[in-house]
């Protein structure tokens, strides 16, 4: 049987790992209901855009608000979203193992954000045009640099993580411009009339035009960033749930054991003395 002395540095060191986990537990939950306000708030700012949008196109065509003179890249641009770190769970290898099933390096071309994901691209041999690290804030996240490179293709198709629940979160692909127009169909129409007769667009109403493409495109870009991050802290979230209850778990066991070693110790001292109190009795006999 171990030493008491040994199993108590254990059972110390289970409750520091379940303290911590309880901790970052805590946090994740924080940063969920954080990152949801976000969203909500996104959706808004959308609604507005693609009411003036919506009124001021001339076609139904989507151009990535992208000039006349663009040359576009005939392939499609993969764009994966991934954990900046590896405590998301194995979520990060699911999505990248996706996307690989339906990637052709003659066909697509691949932008990836968050070094997790990177790092698992290096290690299969995948060569990406981009890497960019995962915003840290949840707020007023810069998606310029990506929309750069979305502008260059013809189509993108972004693969990300999503929210399904605090416990469940799945992977999901979705083509940018269809999510933008998703999103559009979703937003009522307004009562007011926006056209070249009643307003005034500077330089023109086609730059306007391409300015809330871009806009938009930000927008649809930054939610699916944010929902990304959300579901990695569920799943993190999850993770620790399971670590800090296996923490937990293991203390009581060790707090039971470490009770039974000490019962067993002084019941072996004090054989030992009853030994001694004998031994000394039969030599004064």
């Amino acid at each position: 049987m171990r030493r008491p002395q040994d199993i108590e540095l254990e059972e110390k060191a289970m409750a520091t790992i379940s303290t911590l986990t309880s901790a970052f537990e805590g946090l994740s939950s924080m940063r969920i209901a954080q990152i949801k306000d976000q969203v909500v708030e996104s959706q808004a700012f959308f609604a507005d855009l693609w009411q003036m949008y919506s009124q001021l196109r001339v076609d139904q065509l989507f151009n990535y608000g992208r000039t006349a003179e663009a040359k576009v890249i005939e392939k499609e641009l993969f764009i994966a979203i991934t954990a900046e770190g590896g405590f998301s769970g194995d979520i990060d290898q699911r999505l990248i193992s996706w996307m690989l099933k339906k990637y052709d390096p003659a066909k697509h071309d691949i932008v990836i954000v968050g070094h997790h994901g990177a790092m698992q691209l290096s290690q299969a041999g995948v060569s990406f045009k981009k890497y960019f690290k995962l915003p840290e804030k949840d707020a007023n996240i810069n998606v310029a640099p990506l929309i750069g490179y979305v502008q260059q293709y013809k189509s993108t198709s972004v693969f990300y993580q999503t929210y399904i629940s605090l416990m469940v979160q799945d992977i999901k692909q979705i083509e940018l411009h269809a999510a933008v127009q998703a999103a559009g169909k979703k937003v009522e129409e307004g009562d007011d009339i926006i056209s070249e007769r009643n307003y005034i667009f500077e330089p023109s109403s086609f730059a306007v035009v391409a300015h809330l493409e871009r806009t938009m495109l930000e927008i649809s870009l930054s939610q699916t960033i944010l929902e990304s991050k959300l579901a990695q802290y569920a799943s993190r979230f999850r993770a620790m749930s399971a670590a800090k209850d296996l923490a937990q778990e293991t203390h009581a066991h060790l707090h039971t054991e470490y009770n039974r070693a000490k019962r067993a110790l002084n019941d072996q001292r004090l054989k030992e003395i009853i030994s001694g109190m004998k031994l000394m009795r039969s030599r004064s006999a």
